[in-house]
């Protein structure tokens, strides 16, 4: 519990630091669970990212959307890194051999 506590404590204090009027918004999403996966792209590539309406969408999707905000500095890092996942998204097939190839170790030859 105290891991999440810091991480909460770290992006309120991130976002004060940066004002939603200060953020940019890369993507709009019509759901939240894709809000959140691309959210989580961000994340995992540490590019601090903040989402604005998913409360709303979840209450009402038709009528709000899901904004992918993040700091100007990270705007076109967040942007390229979403356009790869979509012109070639890793397949299971892709993650399966990485894992292989780490469990293997070094210089392993499969």
């Amino acid at each position: 519990m105290s891991e999440q506590n810091d991480e909460l404590e770290r992006l309120t204090e991130e976002s004060k630091a940066y004002p939603a009027e200060g953020l940019v918004t890369v993507a709009e999403f019509p759901d939240p669970a894709s809000a959140s996966v691309a959210r989580m792209a961000l994340d995992a590539a540490g590019i601090t990212s903040f989402l604005q309406g998913e409360n709303a969408n979840n209450l009402i999707p038709v009528a709000f959307a899901a904004r992918l905000q993040v700091r100007p500095e990270d705007e076109a890092a967040a942007r390229e890194l979403l356009t790869s996942a979509i012109e070639a998204p890793e397949t299971m097939e892709d993650v399966t051999s990485a894992e292989e190839a780490a469990e293997a170790g070094p210089g392993s030859v499969s």
